[in-house]
């Protein structure tokens, strides 16, 4: 069993969770990281590949996590079953989910707001929900980044140049952005997805 250190603002994987992991090889949090990042340079590959369009809506959101998380975990692409230290309740994922992705869509149909703005809303609002048992910011991110090229025709956002992973400045000043974000402040997070 993998003893789990989570960085700051991590969500926890529960017992029964983490006993879901397909590789029984890996024996550190360092042999995780590094299958789980193999695999998601495999779901970045396979975005860019294919270009999607129609993303926005619970099927896709789905795909795309399982295939970021699909060889190492077996509840990639299932929503979670248990409440989070953040999240809506888990019984409402699915509908948040879907209001999410039809309020995105009637936004940018209507040109509501700037991409931009649109794409902060996005990814802050797919982050609350917290949809899966684990990785759903890296998972918003590729979902925003997918928005942004694809949808959108922007550029991806930077991220703030750094790891977001592991504990680090660049991680601790994102989720500062995302909990001022949690309040209807957006400054701080529009100001790091581009710097």
């Amino acid at each position: 069993m993998i003893e789990f250190v989570y960085p700051e603002g991590a969500t926890p994987i529960d017992l029964d969770e983490s006993e879901e992991l397909l590789l029984t090889h890996i024996s550190t949090r360092a042999e995780l990281d590094r299958w789980e990042q193999e695999n998601i340079v495999e779901a970045i590959d396979w975005v860019e590949r294919t270009k999607p369009t129609e993303i926005l809506n619970e099927q896709f959101l789905r795909k795309l996590h399982k295939i970021m998380f699909g060889h190492v975990w077996r509840w990639a692409g299932h929503f979670r079953h248990s409440d989070k230290n953040i999240g809506e309740p888990w019984y409402q994922i699915s509908t948040s989910l879907r209001n999410l992705c039809d309020d995105t869509q009637y936004q940018i149909i209507n040109q509501i707001q700037a991409p931009d703005e649109l794409a902060v809303r996005f990814h802050h609002h797919l982050v609350w929900i917290h949809a899966f048992p684990n990785g759903n910011g890296r998972h918003a991110r590729l979902m925003t980044d997918t928005l942004l090229k694809n949808i959108l025709k922007c550029k991806q956002f930077t991220w703030g140049s750094g790891n977001l992973r592991k504990s680090s400045d660049t991680r601790s000043i994102y989720i500062n952005a995302l909990r001022s974000a949690d309040k209807g402040d957006y400054a701080k997070l529009r100001q790091f997805v581009r710097s």
